[in-house]
């Protein structure tokens, strides 16, 4: 039997904590948000049923998104407090920090060239910068996404502060941030973590938070060198996950990439629907 390939820590338990959570409900906000807008459809009040019909998706969908906003600012005073803040601003650009740096436009740019065969691959350190995209692009969701839907949770409050026609456009930018929001989660991110060749069919260091010591030094070879010079690379290393638990990661992790095709596809196909 061949020896179990070495394995480093990438993810703390934090991290995948919030990321799992994140999962949960962005699911279910997307599919009672997609119930929502499609309620006129088949598919829509079939969605909403498993709600208990259109009034329970909206509640549900209102305390979800709620809840999550809840949850955003814990993040926030979470990432706050990791902050050096004796070595501030330094401190922010640091190679373990999620923070984008002029050397992250500088990797896009030669990654972009390197997939043409214009240049060489870069270097990465620990996070990639597409990785710190994902992680940013959370944020500015949160953002425009929670302001307009706390605008139409109280249309009535909000009108005592904004002229009516505000709510209008409101909703469309709500809508509109969501069903981007869910396109790139459901088609780039899902192929960039899981169906790229180096991943397929299925990645689970999120969830699991390892990543095998010779996938590391393929995918970032900087952060690898980094922790060999620093003399830390041995401190990361970690036994395989048991058998169960990464045949648990591999079940929920692909119950929430088909359910996210299967939302995908059928708002695809019932897209010309909503105009009639």
């Amino acid at each position: 039997m061949p020896e179990p390939a070495a394995r480093i820590l990438r993810f703390s338990f934090t991290a995948r904590l919030w990321h799992f959570v994140l999962i949960l409900f962005f699911m279910v906000l997307s599919v009672t948000g997609l119930a929502w807008m499609y309620i006129e459809t088949d598919w829509g009040r079939g969605l909403a049923a498993l709600f208990g019909g259109y009034e329970n998706t909206l509640f549900v969908h209102e305390w979800a998104g709620i809840i999550m906003l809840h949850l955003f600012f814990v993040h926030v005073l979470h990432m706050l407090a990791r902050v050096n803040w004796s070595r501030f601003p330094k401190s922010l650009y640091a190679p373990n920090s999620l923070v984008v740096g002029i050397g992250d436009v500088r990797e896009m740019i030669q990654h972009i060239g390197w997939m043409f065969g214009l240049a060489k691959k870069p270097q990465f350190d620990r996070y990639g910068w597409w990785e710190k995209f994902d992680y940013w692009a959370v944020w500015w969701g949160f953002l425009i996404v929670g302001i307009t839907g706390l605008m139409l949770y109280d249309p009535v409050l909000t009108s005592d502060y904004m002229p009516g026609w505000l709510l209008n456009v409101a909703l469309w930018v709500h809508r509109i941030e969501a069903v981007l929001a869910m396109g790139h989660v459901f088609t780039i991110h899902f192929f960039v973590e899981h169906f790229r060749p180096q991943t397929f069919p299925y990645s689970a260091t999120m969830f699991d938070g390892t990543i095998t010591l010779e996938k590391a030094r393929v995918e970032y070879p900087g952060w690898v060198d980094r922790l060999e010079k620093e003399g830390r690379l041995h401190e990361l290393m970690v036994p395989d996950p048991p058998v169960p638990l990464r045949i648990l990661y591999f079940g929920f992790g692909y119950a929430m990439i088909l359910l996210g095709l299967f939302l995908l596809v059928f708002a695809l196909a019932n897209a010309a629907l909503l105009t009639l």
